[in-house]
């Protein structure tokens, strides 16, 4: 079946079907393409035709026009993947290198905040998704997939499919998580906003689901009607959930498998978040002996 698009040249037709071939999401297509637009416009010419110095000297124009680690390394990806896959010369990126991304802490909302900030949004569908976003710890693209089916009252758990690293999993659903579904699920269910097989937090058009953007704009309102002055996403919910389990004593390994990480390292950064704990570590000056 021909696959080509009009007006695309054969060049990006062939780097979009190595990307399908690959089943890349969406996203990371975009981001690859556009990381191969940035070189074209930098050389002034078609980037098949990029030398190994040619590439050097794009990473440094890179930094010296201030591009973040986090954009420089995904700009690297990209092109990886171009002169890799789809030109086969993967030795041309021999002089590009990716750049350490600084570790920063991420900003975490006490128990009394996600409480306010819960019960500030009066919106019912978006005040139970942002519920589920914090009891579950899932993340906006987790929320907003999931469907009527995904709910095991028996099991008292949420099948998350194709989550974090695209892999299915489960998240747990507590007694209150569910009441607060039930209660959801009877209000749409009478206004015809939701079908048994369908998506749990349906959009305008319940055939579509809602959306991350939609979520997003949710928790900031909600953030600033209770009067909460911290940096608010949606995933701060999900390092409240961790970091709230964390302090409660739950073991971050199981941890780690909730939140559906791939490396015990990217759990470990709530343990430096974690101020209960923090607070029960018993100095080692505290246990010398009394002169």
């Amino acid at each position: 079946m021909d696959r080509s698009t009009p007006g695309i040249t054969p060049l990006r037709q062939r780097m979009l079907e190595d990307m399908h071939l690959r089943k890349l999401e969406a996203k990371t297509q975009t981001s690859y393409v556009r990381a191969v637009r940035k070189l074209a416009v930098f050389l002034g010419r078609s980037p098949d035709t990029a030398t190994a110095e040619d590439l050097r000297r794009f990473q440094l124009h890179l930094v010296d026009h201030g591009t973040s680690p986090i954009t420089l390394n995904a700009t690297i990806t990209g092109l990886k993947f171009f002169f890799d896959v789809t030109l086969n010369h993967g030795e041309l990126m021999a002089k590009m290198s990716p750049v350490r991304v600084p570790q920063t802490l991420p900003v975490v909302l006490s128990r009394e905040e996600v409480a306010r900030l819960l019960a500030a949004v009066t919106n019912l569908k978006h005040q139970t998704a942002l519920s589920v976003a914090y009891g579950a710890g899932l993340r906006a693209s987790e929320v907003i997939a999931l469907k009527v089916g995904d709910i095991d009252s028996e099991r008292m758990t949420l099948r998350v499919e194709q989550g974090k690293g695209r892999k299915d999993r489960y998240a747990m659903l507590s007694p209150v998580l569910l009441e607060r579904l039930r209660a959801w699920w009877r209000v749409a269910h009478a206004q015809g906003k939701i079908f048994s097989k369908g998506w749990l937090f349906p959009g305008l058009n319940p055939m579509d689901p809602l959306t991350a953007r939609q979520l997003n704009r949710a928790i900031r309102a909600g953030a600033d009607a209770a009067g909460i002055d911290k940096r608010v996403s949606m995933h701060s919910l999900l390092h409240a959930f961790a970091t709230h389990l964390l302090e409660q004593k739950v073991d971050i390994r199981v941890i780690q498998v909730l939140l559906g990480h791939k490396k015990l390292e990217t759990t470990s950064i709530y343990t430096h978040v974690a101020t209960k704990v923090l607070r029960e570590v018993v100095s080692p000056l505290e246990l010398l002996p009394t002169p």
